[in-house]
């Protein structure tokens, strides 16, 4: 059994580099694609995705995603690896997994998840959506040639371009409009690794070229799956920032909107750096 069809020559490049093939679900086997090579090892938000890919395949699922805690434990190698998902609880609407990924037998990286079937509720937002001038009105950034990844998605810059200079930034703030190259509808999977698509805050606000590595990756998830759906291949807004560098860590927040001003995602993480 393998996600996203069998056909490999007409499925987007993303599917191709989240999907899992196997039988049994709670042991599948992924391989790391070049597409979305990183300056070591693989796009973190890629390997993000094909963690949740392994859940929202799973027959016994319950619900949408709505939230996703990945740790990254050592560094992910180029080349194949396996996926075990596993049901730690399920409740009448809320359901827990724990996802793991093994290379050479060992954990390289594993994440918690919950699923949920979502009610009609009372609802409100108090996050603000910010005013920005529209996709189309941005040239999109060249992506950047020792990380594969970023030439898999248009992104354009509103403020907060990392590496434009060489002096210090004031800070680690940016805005931009993203979406998939070539153009995929949004969906869970798509949107998980979108919300790793940011350049690390370090880089905008002290460009300089340092070893980085996300250790921990949080995602909730706001919407539900008709939302995503009716997004299509739309551009989303992302605004990041981060609040504190030091002692070989930094912090790193997101925010994914809508072009309607919906609030789609909000992401957390925590990014090691050696100097």
């Amino acid at each position: 059994m393998e996600t996203h069809g069998s056909d490999s020559s007409t499925r987007h490049v993303f599917d191709a580099a989240i999907a899992l093939v196997g039988e049994d679900d709670s042991a599948l086997q992924g391989q790391t694609n070049p597409d979305y090579g990183n300056m070591v090892g693989p796009f973190g938000g890629v390997i993000a995705a094909t963690l949740m890919n392994a859940v929202l395949r799973h027959p016994q699922r319950l619900g949408d995603p709505v939230s996703q805690t990945v740790h990254f434990a050592a560094p992910i190698a180029d080349g194949g690896f396996s996926v075990q998902a596993r049901i730690m609880r399920t409740n009448r609407t809320t359901q827990h997994w724990l996802v793991e990924l093994l290379q050479e037998g060992e954990v390289a990286a594993f994440a918690t998840f919950v699923t949920a079937v979502r009610r009609e509720t009372w609802s409100t937002l108090d996050a603000v959506f910010p005013e920005v001038p529209p996709a189309a009105s941005i040239e999109p950034a060249a992506p950047i040639a020792r990380a594969a990844w970023t030439a898999r998605y248009e992104m354009r810059f509103v403020d907060g371009a990392p590496l434009v200079t060489d002096a210090p930034g004031e800070s680690s703030h940016t805005r931009l409009w993203i979406r998939d190259t070539p153009d995929r509808p949004l969906d869970f999977l798509s949107l998980a690794a979108m919300c790793d698509a940011f350049y690390p805050r370090i880089f905008v606000r002290r460009p300089k070229w340092v070893p980085i590595g996300t250790v921990a990756l949080t995602t909730y998830f706001h919407a539900d799956a008709a939302q995503l759906a009716a997004q299509g291949a739309a551009p989303l807004l992302g605004v990041a920032r981060a609040l504190r560098f030091g002692n070989g860590f930094f912090d790193q927040s997101a925010e994914m909107w809508s072009e309607q001003g919906e609030l789609l995602a909000t992401s957390h993480q925590v990014v090691y750096f050696k100097e």
